[in-house]
């Protein structure tokens, strides 16, 4: 998780709603098998993007609030966020090229 930076409650809304660049966040949590399948693409996209896209980990156990709020039903769950606001979505774990098509469409 060297790129990826974990988010909170706390500093959400400025790691990534006040973001100048786009946010990818991972929705994840630890007992999520599907979420520890997908962590190294998250990983290689972080380092991939360096620059471009700022890579975070939100754990939906520890910050139920913001899991709440953008109504995170399933896990692993991606965002990308643009301007402070969702751009798209995927949801479920997917292969690496997934991530980058919706990637590649905002940057």
């Amino acid at each position: 998780m060297s790129n990826v930076a974990a988010v909170t409650t706390n500093n959400f809304e400025n790691e990534v709603l006040k973001s100048n660049s786009p946010v990818l966040v991972d929705f994840w949590a630890a007992w999520c098998g599907p979420c520890r399948m997908v962590a190294p693409v998250i990983d290689q996209l972080a380092e991939q993007y360096s620059g471009k896209v700022k890579v975070v980990k939100l754990n939906v156990d520890e910050n139920p609030e913001i899991a709440e709020k953008y109504q995170i039903l399933s896990i692993p769950t991606v965002y990308l966020f643009k301007n402070g606001s969702k751009a798209e979505e995927m949801v479920g774990a997917r292969p690496k090229q997934s991530f980058e098509e919706m990637i590649n469409k905002h940057v």
